[in-house]
């Protein structure tokens, strides 16, 4: 079976984590891999992957059927257009830049453009990545499988309809950060009363991946869940309290909002 060949324009953390994905899972005997990163260095590192590197984004574009664009958004487009003299319509192009859309894509390269979206996450480094993707009409079944596999080998993923890929950033592209300063909460007070601060940060990490496992296979709801927990007069409801006095789900709430606006203002 001849191999489908994908490239990555960008070797950073998430480019390289996705190519080490698919080159530690069974899309390798499928897969064959390229790269190219400005940095020849970042590339140069992933060849013992089996990431061939590229001479340049054209280059790259030119010998894949399928091009991720692995950058941030204040430089994509400068990236498309390097790449777009390679770009036919037989072509695949997938973004995982925030706030970046399929029209944009399809405005500095060719007006069919096939284009898939992706919000990927950085816990994709370890293979548990929380990934949504989407795709416009142009992209085939079969084609938007291809790339949904790649997401499924490193974590979880979803389809979403993609005029909310800028809503869900929130929810999995950027949350890990609001997770971690969450935990930073607990451990730092911890320290506060004395508490050995490794105990501390493996005893919090395990009950976020507790708690995680009990909202999806648990069959409880969430506010089923928190009751579990909450004793009558106990300690975890005098805690619940004070959350709830600070307006943890509204700021919550706040958090999202100015992450999802800043991801329109990135489209612009």
């Amino acid at each position: 079976m001849e191999k489908i060949n994908i490239g990555f324009i960008g070797a950073g953390n998430m480019g390289s984590a996705i190519m080490k994905g698919i080159a530690g899972s069974e899309l390798k005997d499928s897969i064959s891999l390229y790269t190219y990163d400005p940095d020849s260095a970042k590339a140069d590192s992933l060849k013992e992957f089996g990431v061939s590197s590229c001479e340049s984004e054209a280059a790259l574009a030119s010998v894949c059927k399928y091009i991720f664009f692995a950058v941030k958004p204040q430089i994509i487009d400068k990236v498309i257009e390097a790449a777009a003299p390679s770009v036919t319509a037989d072509k695949v192009l997938v973004s995982i830049a925030a706030g970046i859309t399929d029209e944009f894509i399809a405005s500095k390269t060719i007006p069919d453009a096939k284009v898939i979206l992706v919000m990927p996450n950085t816990p994709l480094l370890l293979g548990e990545g929380a990934s949504a993707l989407s795709r416009n009409e142009k992209v085939t079944d079969e084609e938007f499988e291809v790339i949904l596999n790649v997401f499924r080998k490193c974590g979880k993923a979803a389809v979403i309809s993609k005029d909310k890929m800028k809503e869900i950033i929130a929810i999995n592209g950027s949350s890990p950060a609001f997770i971690y300063l969450f935990a930073k909460g607990f451990i730092d007070y911890a320290a506060s009363v004395g508490i050995d601060a490794k105990a501390a940060e493996e005893l919090f990490a395990q009950s976020l991946i507790g708690s995680a496992k009990m909202i999806t296979d648990s069959g409880y709801t969430i506010d089923e869940l928190i009751k579990m927990v909450s004793s009558p007069g106990g300690t975890t409801l005098a805690g619940l309290d004070r959350l709830y006095e600070g307006s943890l789900t509204d700021t919550v709430k706040k958090c999202c909002e100015s992450c999802t606006n800043r991801a329109y203002e990135l489209s612009k």
